[in-house]
């Protein structure tokens, strides 16, 4: 596995990614990161090292309000502005990309796929409402992708339990006792080391499932 990392122009700013190659790639994953933290999210690093073995090359992507060391993630409108930006980067080696991201960049990675032309979408950590309001629900995203979707999303997630998401043509694994950041608490089943574990088999597991 090779790693580089790029800057790309967007008429967002400058947006970076850090690339993991595999060897003999079939597809690539551009995945995104959330609203309140960068490329360091542990399922983001994870993918980023067992991927590349099973022939999935992974762009890690900041997105320009990040990269200017700004605090605050930008309106939505402008991280799409961002996450078309890199597009031509991630899709250049004529691949089929997975548009993928955790959190505020799995909303992203929705609203985008179609007009993208995404082979298929990675969903992380979902917010499908903010926690306490699951009247102000983001189902639409999710259900208006119009590509093969995965969520993976933690059994405890404050943003949205896997029992409330709506039924639709998207997949959706649970990592049991998991948070928004799939960390799990001392007294759970399950380690914080098996939660992510279970994250990249799941991903792993549904990579090979697409054509």
């Amino acid at each position: 596995m090779s790693t580089k990392t790029v800057e790309v122009e967007t008429d967002a700013g400058t947006a970076r990614l850090t690339w993991h190659r595999a060897a003999k790639p079939r597809l690539v994953l551009a995945v995104g990161h959330g609203a309140g933290g960068g490329i360091e999210a542990r399922d983001l690093q994870a993918l980023a090292a067992v991927l590349p073995g099973h022939g999935v090359s992974v762009a890690l992507v900041e997105q320009p309000w990040r990269v200017a060391g700004k605090k605050v993630a930008t309106a939505p409108k402008t991280l799409d502005v961002g996450w078309r930006g890199i597009w031509p980067a991630v899709a250049g080696s004529g691949l089929p990309v997975i548009s993928g991201g955790r959190s505020a960049g799995a909303r992203v990675a929705c609203r985008t796929a179609t007009e993208l032309g995404a082979h298929a979408v990675l969903a992380l950590s979902f917010p499908l409402h903010p926690p306490g309001r699951p009247e102000k629900s983001r189902a639409a995203e999710l259900l208006g992708a119009g590509v093969p979707t995965l969520v993976v999303q933690g059994g405890n997630d404050p943003f949205g339990k896997p029992g409330e998401f709506p039924e639709g043509g998207y997949e959706l694994r649970e990592v049991p006792y998991g948070d928004h950041g799939f960390a799990v608490p001392k007294r759970a089943a399950i380690t914080r080391e098996r939660a992510l574990e279970i994250v990249t088999a799941e991903v792993v597991r549904w990579v090979a499932s697409l054509g």
